[in-house]
């Protein structure tokens, strides 16, 4: 029966996307292994933080960067500024004599083109990007930069952790944690297809045709592979930063994130093609593209239940199921509810409903230039 074909077949490629890639990459990884030849350098460093209107926080991040253990005759801090409308451009030349230097776009035309103009005076060999709201340990810039050591690498990804109240994990801790040990499969085994966009670094070169139009961080690493590099994640290189203080812009968040990387993955179509980019084709369409597509066989599967539960009473017993799994992820939404059984499901369908107004803001037309920077 096709209705059965079709619902079954969305349940396994939900399964493929978050199950069966991973295993493929582990039973990959025992016969292939790409590890990183890091080594102790010193290359110029430019360390670029990103800001509209960070009055209230650009103070504390500059200090951080500041306090960072790296040759300072080596090491270019720029802080580059989207318009800022506060007092964000002068708290920077407090800091002037500090050897820190402001970057100011007099429009605001976005993260990426302000990035872009930091990247324009860069002197160093590698570029560092580092959001506001991440936080770094002293030895942030030596770890991130070992991995240049090694000269198949041409951009690094950090991981990211959570600074939480209690310091438990939450469900989106645990969302966040899956997301990096995949990581750490896809650079063991070929290369990353995304990177962190609170902290990465790339070669200069990687950086030199800026666009200005798509996401800085998963661009980055497309243009990596392009110039016959590849991407890894470090798990020394760690960026911690809060949780957004305000939940409900945490959606919107996710939202955007999403919907500037299907712009810049319809951007970059030739990397699907497996004759000449191989093993990083693959997982190209395996993590991006088959993710952003669940919230599609999602709706496709619990359609194609129901049909099935009127005729079939074994569909009826598999809707219990399958209905039971969306009443515990809304249990999950309830607040002080942390509990990893109901929370789990509920990031998993909240991360997926995100992706999918997502994908009906691209439907649309709709692209995202500037950006608000969260408060957390």
């Amino acid at each position: 029966m096709i209705i059965e074909l079709i619902l079954w077949s969305s349940l396994i490629l939900i399964f493929y996307t978050y199950l069966g890639y991973p295993l493929l990459l582990k039973f990959i990884s025992f016969f292939r292994s790409k590890a990183v030849k890091k080594g102790k350098i010193f290359p110029s460093v430019t360390f670029i933080i990103t800001a509209h209107n960070e009055e209230a926080t650009i103070k504390s991040k500059i200090k951080n960067s500041l306090s960072l253990d790296y040759p300072k005759n080596k090491l270019q801090i720029i802080a580059a500024s989207d318009a800022s409308s506060d007092e964000t451009d002068e708290y920077v030349l407090e800091y002037k004599n500090y050897g820190v230097e402001l970057v100011r776009t007099e429009e605001r035309k976005g993260k990426e083109n302000a990035q872009k103009h930091a990247v324009e005076k860069a002197k160093g060999e590698i570029l560092i990007f580092s959001d506001i709201a991440t936080i770094l340990q002293p030895d942030a810039i030596i770890n991130i930069v070992s991995n240049f050591n090694d000269s198949s690498v041409g951009c690094v990804s950090s991981v990211d952790k959570f600074i939480e109240e209690d310091g438990k994990l939450s469900g989106e801790g645990a969302y966040v944690r899956y997301e990096m040990f995949l990581r750490n499969l896809e650079s063991r085994v070929n290369s990353l297809v995304g990177l962190s966009g609170s902290f990465f670094a790339a070669r200069k070169e990687v950086c030199e045709n800026w666009n200005t139009n798509l996401q800085s961080d998963f661009n980055t690493l497309l243009n990596s592979f392009k110039l016959g590099l590849r991407g890894i994640s470090d798990p020394n290189s760690v960026g911690y930063y809060r949780n957004i203080s305000d939940e409900t812009k945490e959606f919107d968040r996710k939202v955007r994130t999403v919907l500037r990387g299907i712009t810049v993955f319809f951007n970059s179509l030739s990397l699907l093609n497996p004759l000449k980019y191989a093993m990083f084709s693959w997982q190209l369409f395996s993590h991006k593209l088959m993710r952003w597509l669940v919230p599609w066989f999602q709706i496709i599967a619990l359609i194609t239940n129901i049909i099935l539960a009127v005729h079939i009473d074994i569909y009826r017993v598999i809707l219990f199921f399958h209905l039971g799994f969306y009443l515990i992820s809304l249990l999950g939404s309830f607040p002080g509810n942390k509990l990893p059984f109901f929370k789990l499901p509920y990031y998993f369908v909240i991360v997926n409903y995100s992706t999918f107004i997502a994908w009906i803001k691209f439907l649309k037309g709709e692209r995202i230039i500037t950006w608000t920077p969260s408060a957390r």
